[in-house]
Formats: structure tokens, C-alpha cells, sequence
């Protein structure tokens, strides 16, 4: 089948899933209007969305009579689109084969960074709050995140215990930390360097890890635009701190091919993620 006919036929199969609010009415912080909710114009198969409001995550469940794991999927997109379909529906459609449930996270953009780590701190306590409601176990609960869904993963994996925005109902009482994250091509981590040099192995503040930052799956290609050493230095900090990692490096692969296949090394990450993945789904974090 081809690329437009899978994201065609996820598309639909993601049509027959539920979409659910996660915050209140009339109280999510840092709200701005950005008017109509728009589907960025294409030529290409992938459906991008931008101005977006309200945030919300789309449920697709995992056939299982039994509670199940489960992963928020943050699209990439510059924090100014969401890269919907192939780094959204398809990769909640690859967790669902494999007995995860997926939660979509449409967070807010363009140009929230702040309101999107609102956003996707709040989707993690949201899902944990109502894991019965979702037949999920809340102790088997990751992320994963493309690009700047990368970036905000990484956010969260390092600040679950800074919250930001102050609480606004019981929901928020359920810990936002990630069990495990896949990071893929993450994009700004590290300082910017000085003009014509190498950028430096050393990630921004917004990234404080330490021994509680969860597990975590890291990809990234050497001729990636978003330059490699952002997965080098996360990678590097992380085994600094004791935490476990796994990273994957490719000479050539590029940027934004999600889950696809494009006769790139890169094609194989997802079966490399399969067998890393198992360790954390199959039985809670010990």
C-alpha cells in the first residue's frame, strides 16, 4: 500500500475514535484565541493542523479485555503545525497492533511552547486520572514525540515534577511523569553555538534531567537539518544522571519521515523500537 493510501486509511480508522477535551471549560491557562482551527493547505499526503485552541487527545484503544499500556503521541511540527497523520494517526495505529493505547495530543500552536508543555503535562495526569474510564494501567503510561513533539517529550520527561500551570482541578492530583519516552529527531535541545563552529553537547535549561527522568529511546540521523548532537547530548546527560537510554544513530535518514519507509537507515527504527519498547510495556517500571 502506499504512503497516501496508509495515511488515507489511518485517517479514517482514527475518524471512528473518540476526542476528548482535557481541560475544563472556560479554564485552560495561557488560553489564546487563534481563531479558526485550519488544516494547512498540501501536496503532499500529510494532514497538518495550526491555530490551535483547544487542546485535546484522540483515543485509539487497543483491543484487550485487560487493562493495557498506553503512550501519549505528540506530533512534530516547529510548534507551528502539527504533523497530524504521519507522525499522529499512523504511530497510534503502530502502538495499537502492538496492545498499547494511544492518546493523540493536539496541543496548542502556532507559537506556544509554554501552553503546549501546559498541554501535554496536563494530557499525561488527564489519561492517569481516567485511566478505569480508558481500561489502561496508569503505571505503564509513555511518550513519545516527533521533532518539536521530540522537544516537548523531552520537557516533560524533565519537569514532571515543576508543573506549568497551577492546578485547576483533582485531575492535576495524578503525576504528569512519564514511564518511558521515545524521543524522534528531536529538534532544540541543545544551545545554540557560535557562528561556523560545531553546536555544543549541552542542552538547553529547559531540559534539567536528573536520576527521575524516565527511560528513554532516542533517534536521529547525522544528516538531519535539526543537527544530530541534540540526540548526542540528551543521550549523554541522561547516562550522566543513571538514567537507562537507548540511542540510534543513522548516517543518513533526514528529518520527518515518522514510522515510513523511504529506502533511508533509518527505516528500521521502529523494529528496533519494538524490542525496547517491550521491556516497558509488558510489565510496570521496577
Amino acid at each position: 500500500m502506499s504512503a497516501a493510501a496508509c495515511s488515507v486509511a489511518a485517517m479514517a480508522m482514527a475518524a471512528k475514535n473518540c476526542t476528548y477535551p482535557i481541560w475544563p471549560e472556560g479554564k485552560v491557562p495561557m488560553h489564546k484565541d487563534m481563531g479558526p482551527e485550519t488544516v494547512k493547505p498540501t501536496t503532499d499526503d500529510i494532514v497538518r493542523f495550526t491555530n490551535v485552541s483547544l487542546p485535546t487527545v484522540t483515543f485509539v484503544k487497543a483491543e484487550s479485555e485487560d487493562p493495557t499500556p498506553a503512550v501519549l503521541v505528540c506530533p512534530g511540527g516547529g510548534y507551528s503545525i502539527l504533523a497530524w497523520s504521519h507522525e499522529g494517526v499512523e504511530t497510534a495505529q503502530w502502538f495499537k497492533k502492538r496492545g498499547v493505547s494511544a492518546f493523540i495530543l493536539k496541543y496548542r500552536c502556532p507559537g506556544q511552547r509554554d501552553a503546549a508543555f501546559a498541554d501535554a503535562q496536563r494530557a499525561l495526569s488527564y489519561i492517569r486520572a481516567n485511566a478505569l474510564n480508558f481500561n489502561i494501567d496508569p503505571s505503564r503510561l509513555g511518550i513519545i514525540g516527533y521533532s518539536a513533539g521530540a522537544n516537548l517529550a523531552v520537557r516533560v520527561s524533565t519537569n514532571h515534577s515543576r508543573r506549568g500551570y497551577a492546578p485547576v482541578d483533582d485531575t492535576d492530583k495524578a503525576s504528569c511523569r512519564p514511564d518511558w519516552a521515545m524521543v524522534i529527531y528531536p529538534w532544540a535541545l541543545i544551545e545554540d553555538g557560535e557562528k561556523g563552529l560545531p553546536p555544543p553537547l549541552k542542552l538547553r535549561a529547559d531540559f534539567p534531567v536528573d536520576k527521575a527522568t524516565p527511560p528513554s529511546f532516542i533517534v536521529q540521523s547525522q544528516d538531519d537539518h535539526c543537527k544530530v548532537q541534540n540526540a548526542i547530548a540528551y543521550y549523554t546527560a541522561l547516562t550522566a544522571a543513571g538514567v537507562k537510554a537507548e540511542m540510534h544513530l543513522f548516517d543518513k535518514g533526514g528529518h520527518g519521515y515518522g514510522m515510513r519507509e523511504r529506502g533511508n537507515p533509518t527505516d528500521c527504527w521502529p523494529v528496533l523500537a519494538e524490542v525496547w519498547l517491550s521491556a516497558y510495556v509488558d510489565a510496570p517500571e521496577q
